[in-house]
């Protein structure tokens, strides 16, 4: 079943209360804390547009990346809408084929890395990150920690009923491949006010921080720091998101 299709276009009215202003504002920090020059960002897995689009305002030049063209559909629309220019390219990342290179920065927001589900496929991603960067240039990043995809979304139900859209998520934790499936059924209100169904089945890989900074290292990066939950700490033992910030 693919993932973000159908629910690429309640994807933003479900994650309305999500801060990207402060997410965007935490990545220019991150920026003007490592004394780096960006103009350029390849973003990968920018989905709809919610770090895209901001960061384009703040006269970044940005190509976005996304495996599924509904959410990069939304994304043109979103872009439209705000008189923003966007360059967007479908694709997947785990088979990452970008022409340009001497990049300032490479970024990756929202725990897409987290859909990428094997060793190889993701260490193919960061080496050829490695590759695409400038000398000094920086590579950002986060994921949803192992503690969340394991403890807190785990073996467990979400629901919500709102007014126009209603949503069951079920997830289910396998703890000898380190993989969550997360179970979508969402009901959308349609013009007559009857509902519809639908369905996806989206699996993240719960990666640890040790697993991922050992990546790194075999793709070339060595500067490497972590912080956790938007903080300039390091990551606790409960952190949800851990931020990764590499240069070449």
């Amino acid at each position: 079943m693919d993932q973000y299709k159908d629910f690429a276009f309640v994807y933003d009215e479900l994650m309305d209360e999500v801060d990207y202003d402060g997410w965007v504002k935490y990545i220019e920090d991150i920026i003007k804390n490592e004394n780096v020059k960006v103009q350029n960002i390849l973003e990968l897995a920018c989905g709809t547009g919610n770090m895209t689009i901001p960061l384009t305002k703040k006269n970044y030049d940005i190509a976005g990346i996304d495996i599924s063209d509904e959410m990069l559909s939304v994304a043109r629309e979103k872009a439209e809408k705000e008189g923003v220019e966007l360059v967007l390219l479908q694709q997947d990342i785990a088979e990452l084929d970008f022409e340009i290179t001497n990049l300032d920065c490479v970024l990756c927001a929202c725990d897409g890395f987290n859909y990428i589900t094997y060793d190889d496929d993701l260490e193919n991603v960061f080496t050829k990150t490695h590759e695409l960067l400038k000398e000094d240039g920086i590579f950002i990043f986060d994921i949803s920690s192992f503690y969340k995809l394991s403890n807190i979304l785990g073996n467990n139900m979400y629901g919500e009923n709102r007014e126009d859209i209603s949503y069951m998520w079920q997830n289910y934790f396998d703890e000898e491949e380190n993989l969550v499936e997360m179970e979508l059924a969402f009901f959308i209100k349609d013009e007559d006010g009857r509902f519809d169904r639908f369905e996806e089945v989206h699996q993240q890989r719960a990666y640890t921080e040790e697993e991922i900074v050992s990546m790194l290292k075999k793709s070339g990066f060595n500067y490497i720091k972590t912080y956790g939950d938007f903080t300039f700490e390091s990551p606790k033992e409960e952190s949800q998101r851990i931020f990764f910030v590499c240069k070449k």
